[in-house]
Protein backbone atom coordinates (compact mmCIF):
# COMPACT_ATOMS: atom_id res chain seq x y z
CA UNK A 1 0.00 0.00 0.00
CA UNK A 2 2.79 2.35 0.92
CA UNK A 3 4.63 1.41 -2.24
CA UNK A 4 1.57 2.21 -4.35
CA UNK A 5 1.18 5.56 -2.62
CA UNK A 6 4.80 6.41 -3.25
CA UNK A 7 4.43 5.46 -6.91
CA UNK A 8 1.32 7.63 -7.17
CA UNK A 9 3.17 10.57 -5.68
CA UNK A 10 5.98 10.10 -8.18
CA UNK A 11 3.48 9.99 -11.03
CA UNK A 12 1.86 13.19 -9.74
CA UNK A 13 5.28 14.90 -9.55
CA UNK A 14 6.06 13.86 -13.11
CA UNK A 15 2.70 15.15 -14.33
CA UNK A 16 3.19 18.45 -12.46
CA UNK A 17 6.66 18.81 -13.99
CA UNK A 18 5.30 18.13 -17.47
CA UNK A 19 2.40 20.58 -16.99
CA UNK A 20 4.79 23.22 -15.60
CA UNK A 21 7.14 22.75 -18.56
CA UNK A 22 4.37 23.13 -21.15
CA UNK A 23 2.79 26.04 -19.28
CA UNK A 24 6.16 27.85 -19.20
CA UNK A 25 6.72 27.13 -22.88
CA UNK A 26 3.34 28.49 -23.95
CA UNK A 27 3.61 31.52 -21.67
CA UNK A 28 7.07 32.34 -23.06
CA UNK A 29 5.83 31.86 -26.61
CA UNK A 30 2.86 34.15 -25.92
CA UNK A 31 5.05 36.95 -24.56
CA UNK A 32 7.62 36.48 -27.35
CA UNK A 33 4.94 36.80 -30.03
CA UNK A 34 3.49 39.84 -28.27
CA UNK A 35 6.93 41.50 -28.07
CA UNK A 36 7.52 40.69 -31.75
CA UNK A 37 4.19 42.29 -32.73
CA UNK A 38 4.99 45.40 -30.70
CA UNK A 39 8.44 45.58 -32.30
CA UNK A 40 6.95 45.25 -35.77
CA UNK A 41 4.38 47.93 -34.98
CA UNK A 42 7.10 50.31 -33.76
CA UNK A 43 9.18 49.56 -36.84
CA UNK A 44 6.16 50.26 -39.05
CA UNK A 45 5.54 53.57 -37.29
CA UNK A 46 9.21 54.55 -37.62
CA UNK A 47 9.15 53.63 -41.31
CA UNK A 48 5.98 55.67 -41.84
CA UNK A 49 7.46 58.65 -40.00
CA UNK A 50 10.66 58.35 -42.06
CA UNK A 51 8.61 58.33 -45.25
CA UNK A 52 6.69 61.43 -44.13
CA UNK A 53 9.90 63.20 -43.12
CA UNK A 54 11.51 62.25 -46.43
CA UNK A 55 8.46 63.56 -48.30
CA UNK A 56 8.52 66.82 -46.33
CA UNK A 57 12.23 67.20 -46.97
CA UNK A 58 11.63 66.55 -50.66
CA UNK A 59 9.00 69.30 -50.75
CA UNK A 60 11.35 71.67 -48.92
CA UNK A 61 14.13 70.94 -51.42
CA UNK A 62 11.71 71.50 -54.29
CA UNK A 63 10.67 74.86 -52.79
CA UNK A 64 14.31 75.81 -52.25
CA UNK A 65 15.09 74.77 -55.82
CA UNK A 66 12.23 76.89 -57.16
CA UNK A 67 13.33 79.85 -55.03
CA UNK A 68 16.93 79.44 -56.23
CA UNK A 69 15.78 79.24 -59.84
CA UNK A 70 13.69 82.38 -59.36
CA UNK A 71 16.60 84.28 -57.83
CA UNK A 72 19.00 83.10 -60.52
CA UNK A 73 16.49 84.03 -63.22
CA UNK A 74 15.94 87.46 -61.63
CA UNK A 75 19.69 88.06 -61.32
CA UNK A 76 20.23 86.95 -64.91
CA UNK A 77 17.43 89.15 -66.22
CA UNK A 78 18.72 92.11 -64.21
CA UNK A 79 22.29 91.55 -65.39
CA UNK A 80 21.08 91.18 -68.98
CA UNK A 81 19.02 94.36 -68.68
CA UNK A 82 21.97 96.26 -67.20
CA UNK A 83 24.27 94.95 -69.93
CA UNK A 84 21.79 95.98 -72.63
CA UNK A 85 21.49 99.42 -71.06
CA UNK A 86 25.27 99.69 -70.92
CA UNK A 87 25.56 98.72 -74.59
CA UNK A 88 22.82 101.22 -75.47
CA UNK A 89 24.65 103.98 -73.60
CA UNK A 90 27.90 103.02 -75.33
CA UNK A 91 26.21 103.21 -78.73
CA UNK A 92 24.83 106.63 -77.84
CA UNK A 93 28.27 107.85 -76.76
CA UNK A 94 29.85 106.53 -79.96
CA UNK A 95 27.15 108.20 -82.04
CA UNK A 96 27.71 111.45 -80.13
CA UNK A 97 31.46 111.24 -80.70
CA UNK A 98 30.97 110.59 -84.41
CA UNK A 99 28.64 113.57 -84.60
CA UNK A 100 31.18 115.73 -82.76
CA UNK A 101 33.96 114.59 -85.10
CA UNK A 102 31.84 115.39 -88.15
CA UNK A 103 31.02 118.80 -86.71
CA UNK A 104 34.68 119.44 -85.97
CA UNK A 105 35.65 118.45 -89.55
CA UNK A 106 33.02 120.85 -90.90
CA UNK A 107 34.36 123.62 -88.67
CA UNK A 108 37.92 122.96 -89.84
CA UNK A 109 36.81 122.93 -93.49
CA UNK A 110 35.01 126.23 -93.05
CA UNK A 111 38.00 127.68 -91.25
CA UNK A 112 40.35 126.53 -94.03
CA UNK A 113 38.12 128.11 -96.65
CA UNK A 114 37.92 131.31 -94.62
CA UNK A 115 41.71 131.41 -94.28
CA UNK A 116 42.11 130.90 -98.02
CA UNK A 117 39.59 133.66 -98.69
CA UNK A 118 41.36 136.04 -96.31
CA UNK A 119 44.74 135.22 -97.80
CA UNK A 120 43.34 136.16 -101.19
CA UNK A 121 41.94 139.38 -99.75
CA UNK A 122 45.29 140.19 -98.15
CA UNK A 123 47.11 139.61 -101.43
CA UNK A 124 44.62 141.86 -103.20
CA UNK A 125 44.98 144.41 -100.41
CA UNK A 126 48.77 144.37 -100.66
CA UNK A 127 48.57 144.89 -104.40
CA UNK A 128 46.08 147.68 -103.89
CA UNK A 129 48.30 149.31 -101.27
CA UNK A 130 51.36 149.07 -103.51
CA UNK A 131 49.36 150.55 -106.36
CA UNK A 132 48.06 153.33 -104.13
CA UNK A 133 51.55 154.01 -102.78
CA UNK A 134 52.88 154.38 -106.32
CA UNK A 135 49.97 156.62 -107.23
CA UNK A 136 50.47 158.61 -104.03
CA UNK A 137 54.17 159.11 -104.75
CA UNK A 138 53.36 160.32 -108.24
CA UNK A 139 50.64 162.66 -106.98
CA UNK A 140 52.94 164.02 -104.29
CA UNK A 141 55.60 164.85 -106.83
CA UNK A 142 53.05 166.52 -109.05
CA UNK A 143 51.57 168.34 -106.07
CA UNK A 144 54.96 169.57 -104.99
CA UNK A 145 55.77 170.86 -108.44
CA UNK A 146 52.34 172.47 -108.73
CA UNK A 147 52.68 174.21 -105.36
CA UNK A 148 56.08 175.55 -106.19
CA UNK A 149 54.88 176.76 -109.57
CA UNK A 150 51.61 178.37 -108.46
CA UNK A 151 52.32 179.83 -105.05
CA UNK A 152 55.90 180.77 -105.49
CA UNK A 153 56.62 179.32 -102.06
CA UNK A 154 60.12 178.61 -100.97
CA UNK A 155 61.39 175.11 -100.79
CA UNK A 156 61.17 175.06 -96.98
CA UNK A 157 57.60 176.37 -96.97
CA UNK A 158 56.54 173.92 -99.64
CA UNK A 159 58.21 171.13 -97.69
CA UNK A 160 56.29 172.00 -94.52
CA UNK A 161 53.00 172.19 -96.39
CA UNK A 162 53.80 168.94 -98.13
CA UNK A 163 54.68 167.19 -94.86
CA UNK A 164 51.47 168.44 -93.24
CA UNK A 165 49.35 167.00 -96.05
CA UNK A 166 51.30 163.75 -95.97
CA UNK A 167 50.76 163.50 -92.21
CA UNK A 168 47.00 164.06 -92.61
CA UNK A 169 46.79 161.41 -95.33
CA UNK A 170 48.87 158.99 -93.25
CA UNK A 171 46.60 159.46 -90.24
CA UNK A 172 43.52 158.72 -92.34
CA UNK A 173 45.19 155.62 -93.80
CA UNK A 174 46.29 154.51 -90.32
CA UNK A 175 42.75 154.87 -88.95
CA UNK A 176 41.33 152.83 -91.82
CA UNK A 177 44.03 150.17 -91.38
CA UNK A 178 43.46 150.09 -87.60
CA UNK A 179 39.75 149.46 -88.06
CA UNK A 180 40.47 146.67 -90.55
CA UNK A 181 42.98 145.04 -88.17
CA UNK A 182 40.52 145.37 -85.29
CA UNK A 183 37.74 143.72 -87.31
CA UNK A 184 40.05 140.89 -88.37
CA UNK A 185 41.15 140.39 -84.73
CA UNK A 186 37.51 140.11 -83.57
CA UNK A 187 36.73 137.53 -86.25
CA UNK A 188 39.93 135.61 -85.46
CA UNK A 189 39.17 135.67 -81.72
CA UNK A 190 35.65 134.33 -82.32
CA UNK A 191 37.00 131.55 -84.53
CA UNK A 192 39.67 130.67 -81.96
CA UNK A 193 37.11 130.56 -79.15
CA UNK A 194 34.85 128.30 -81.22
CA UNK A 195 37.79 126.05 -82.03
CA UNK A 196 38.77 125.75 -78.34
CA UNK A 197 35.20 124.92 -77.36
CA UNK A 198 34.89 122.37 -80.18
CA UNK A 199 38.14 120.64 -79.18
CA UNK A 200 37.21 120.66 -75.48
CA UNK A 201 33.66 119.41 -76.04
CA UNK A 202 35.01 116.63 -78.27
CA UNK A 203 36.73 115.16 -75.21
CA UNK A 204 33.51 114.97 -73.19
CA UNK A 205 30.23 113.11 -73.74
CA UNK A 206 27.31 113.62 -71.37
CA UNK A 207 25.04 110.80 -70.27
CA UNK A 208 21.50 111.61 -69.16
CA UNK A 209 19.35 109.77 -66.68
CA UNK A 210 15.83 110.26 -65.41
CA UNK A 211 15.22 112.02 -62.11
CA UNK A 212 13.21 109.85 -59.73
CA UNK A 213 12.26 109.83 -56.08
CA UNK A 214 11.18 106.18 -55.84
CA UNK A 215 12.78 102.74 -56.10
CA UNK A 216 10.94 99.48 -56.82
CA UNK A 217 11.98 96.25 -55.08
CA UNK A 218 10.67 93.06 -56.78
CA UNK A 219 9.17 90.33 -54.60
CA UNK A 220 9.11 86.57 -55.28
CA UNK A 221 5.38 86.56 -54.49
CA UNK A 222 2.67 88.73 -52.93
CA UNK A 223 2.78 86.71 -49.70
CA UNK A 224 6.05 88.46 -48.85
CA UNK A 225 4.13 91.74 -48.46
CA UNK A 226 2.54 90.40 -45.29
CA UNK A 227 5.93 89.41 -43.87
CA UNK A 228 7.34 92.83 -44.68
CA UNK A 229 4.42 94.53 -42.89
CA UNK A 230 4.72 92.19 -39.90
CA UNK A 231 2.39 91.73 -36.96
CA UNK A 232 0.52 94.99 -36.34
CA UNK A 233 2.86 96.71 -38.81
CA UNK A 234 5.98 96.32 -36.62
CA UNK A 235 8.35 95.30 -39.40
CA UNK A 236 7.42 98.07 -41.84
CA UNK A 237 7.63 100.71 -39.07
CA UNK A 238 11.04 99.41 -38.00
CA UNK A 239 12.28 99.57 -41.61
CA UNK A 240 10.96 103.11 -42.13
CA UNK A 241 12.48 104.35 -38.85
CA UNK A 242 15.86 102.68 -39.50
CA UNK A 243 16.19 104.01 -43.08
CA UNK A 244 14.15 107.23 -43.08
CA UNK A 245 12.33 106.04 -46.21
CA UNK A 246 8.59 105.65 -46.84
CA UNK A 247 7.75 102.00 -47.64
CA UNK A 248 4.68 101.85 -49.88
CA UNK A 249 2.85 98.53 -50.20
CA UNK A 250 -0.13 98.78 -52.55
CA UNK A 251 -1.84 96.73 -55.25
CA UNK A 252 1.29 96.62 -57.42
CA UNK A 253 1.86 92.88 -58.01
CA UNK A 254 5.04 91.35 -56.55
CA UNK A 255 6.67 94.73 -55.81
CA UNK A 256 7.31 97.18 -52.96
CA UNK A 257 7.88 100.90 -53.58
CA UNK A 258 10.46 102.93 -51.59
CA UNK A 259 9.90 106.69 -51.63
CA UNK A 260 12.41 109.33 -50.47
CA UNK A 261 14.04 112.46 -51.92
CA UNK A 262 17.41 111.44 -50.42
CA UNK A 263 18.80 108.95 -52.95
CA UNK A 264 21.43 107.63 -50.51
CA UNK A 265 18.77 106.70 -47.94
CA UNK A 266 16.63 105.16 -50.67
CA UNK A 267 19.56 103.06 -51.90
CA UNK A 268 20.29 101.89 -48.32
CA UNK A 269 16.64 100.88 -47.91
CA UNK A 270 16.61 99.03 -51.26
CA UNK A 271 19.74 97.01 -50.51
CA UNK A 272 18.58 96.25 -46.95
CA UNK A 273 15.14 95.04 -48.07
CA UNK A 274 16.63 92.82 -50.78
CA UNK A 275 18.97 91.22 -48.23
CA UNK A 276 16.12 90.66 -45.79
CA UNK A 277 14.08 88.99 -48.53
CA UNK A 278 16.95 86.69 -49.44
CA UNK A 279 17.67 85.86 -45.80
CA UNK A 280 14.01 85.20 -44.95
CA UNK A 281 14.33 86.43 -41.36
CA UNK A 282 12.27 89.60 -41.16
CA UNK A 283 11.71 91.09 -37.70
CA UNK A 284 12.58 94.45 -36.06
CA UNK A 285 15.85 93.25 -34.53
CA UNK A 286 17.08 91.72 -37.78
CA UNK A 287 15.97 94.82 -39.72
CA UNK A 288 18.06 97.13 -37.50
CA UNK A 289 21.07 94.81 -37.82
CA UNK A 290 20.92 94.60 -41.63
CA UNK A 291 20.28 98.35 -42.09
CA UNK A 292 23.25 99.15 -39.81
CA UNK A 293 25.57 96.95 -41.90
CA UNK A 294 24.31 98.41 -45.18
CA UNK A 295 24.79 101.98 -43.88
CA UNK A 296 28.41 101.19 -43.02
CA UNK A 297 28.97 99.59 -46.43
CA UNK A 298 27.36 102.60 -48.14
CA UNK A 299 29.63 105.00 -46.21
CA UNK A 300 32.67 102.99 -47.34
CA UNK A 301 31.42 102.91 -50.95
CA UNK A 302 30.85 106.69 -50.94
CA UNK A 303 34.37 107.28 -49.63
CA UNK A 304 35.89 104.89 -52.19
CA UNK A 305 33.93 106.54 -55.03
CA UNK A 306 35.21 109.97 -53.98
CA UNK A 307 38.80 108.73 -53.74
CA UNK A 308 38.50 107.03 -57.14
CA UNK A 309 37.22 110.26 -58.71
CA UNK A 310 40.10 112.28 -57.20
CA UNK A 311 42.60 109.70 -58.45
CA UNK A 312 40.97 109.52 -61.88
CA UNK A 313 41.31 113.29 -62.35
CA UNK A 314 44.87 113.33 -61.00
CA UNK A 315 44.14 115.75 -58.13
CA UNK A 316 45.89 115.91 -54.75
CA UNK A 317 45.41 117.40 -51.27
CA UNK A 318 41.61 117.21 -51.15
CA UNK A 319 40.00 117.37 -47.70
CA UNK A 320 38.51 114.00 -46.56
CA UNK A 321 35.07 115.54 -45.98
CA UNK A 322 35.10 116.98 -49.50
CA UNK A 323 36.04 113.50 -50.78
CA UNK A 324 32.93 112.06 -49.05
CA UNK A 325 30.71 114.78 -50.53
CA UNK A 326 32.08 114.00 -53.99
CA UNK A 327 31.26 110.30 -53.48
CA UNK A 328 27.66 111.12 -52.41
CA UNK A 329 27.08 112.81 -55.76
CA UNK A 330 27.13 109.35 -57.39
CA UNK A 331 23.60 108.95 -56.04
CA UNK A 332 22.35 112.43 -57.05
CA UNK A 333 20.86 113.60 -60.34
CA UNK A 334 20.46 117.13 -61.66
CA UNK A 335 18.56 118.17 -64.79
CA UNK A 336 18.47 114.62 -66.11
CA UNK A 337 22.17 113.86 -65.54
CA UNK A 338 24.13 112.08 -62.83
CA UNK A 339 25.68 114.82 -60.68
CA UNK A 340 29.08 113.11 -60.22
CA UNK A 341 29.38 112.34 -63.94
CA UNK A 342 28.45 115.95 -64.71
CA UNK A 343 31.17 117.27 -62.38
CA UNK A 344 33.77 114.97 -63.95
CA UNK A 345 32.83 116.17 -67.43
CA UNK A 346 33.00 119.83 -66.38
CA UNK A 347 36.43 119.20 -64.82
CA UNK A 348 37.71 117.57 -68.03
CA UNK A 349 36.13 120.29 -70.18
CA UNK A 350 37.76 123.07 -68.16
CA UNK A 351 41.09 121.21 -68.20
CA UNK A 352 40.92 120.96 -72.00
CA UNK A 353 40.08 124.67 -72.32
CA UNK A 354 42.88 125.59 -69.89
CA UNK A 355 45.31 123.51 -71.94
CA UNK A 356 44.30 125.31 -75.14
CA UNK A 357 44.71 128.68 -73.39
CA UNK A 358 48.02 127.71 -71.69
CA UNK A 359 46.52 128.09 -68.18
CA UNK A 360 46.83 125.98 -65.00
CA UNK A 361 45.20 122.66 -66.00
CA UNK A 362 45.20 121.19 -62.45
CA UNK A 363 43.52 124.26 -60.98
CA UNK A 364 40.95 124.22 -63.78
CA UNK A 365 40.15 120.56 -63.01
CA UNK A 366 39.70 121.33 -59.32
CA UNK A 367 37.39 124.27 -60.07
CA UNK A 368 35.33 122.19 -62.51
CA UNK A 369 35.04 119.26 -60.09
CA UNK A 370 33.95 121.38 -57.12
CA UNK A 371 31.67 123.85 -58.94
CA UNK A 372 28.54 121.86 -58.01
CA UNK A 373 29.66 120.32 -54.69
CA UNK A 374 26.83 122.07 -52.84
CA UNK A 375 24.32 119.60 -54.31
CA UNK A 376 25.82 116.87 -52.10
CA UNK A 377 25.08 118.82 -48.91
CA UNK A 378 21.84 118.02 -47.06
CA UNK A 379 20.36 119.23 -43.78
CA UNK A 380 22.26 116.40 -42.09
CA UNK A 381 25.65 117.86 -43.08
CA UNK A 382 26.94 120.56 -40.75
CA UNK A 383 28.98 123.58 -41.86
Amino acid sequence: MEANLKMFVNVIEVLVFILTFFAGYFIRKFFSERHLRETEERAGKLLEESKKELENRKKELELESKDLKFRLRSDFEKETKDRRQELSNLEKRLAQKEENIDRKVDILDKKEKEISRREGLLVDKEKSIESRQGELSRLLIEEKQKLQRISGLSVEEAKKLFLQRVEDDAQREAQILFREIQDRAKVSADDKAKEILAISMQKCAAEHVTNTTVSVVPLPNDEMKGRIIGREGRNIRALEIATGVDVIIDDTPEAVILSCFDTVKREIARISLERLLRDGRIHPGRIEEVVGKVKQEMANNIKEEGEHTIFELGLQRVHPEIVKLIGRLKYRTSYGQNALQHMKEVALLMAAMAGELSLDVTLAKRIGLLHDIGKAVTHEVEG
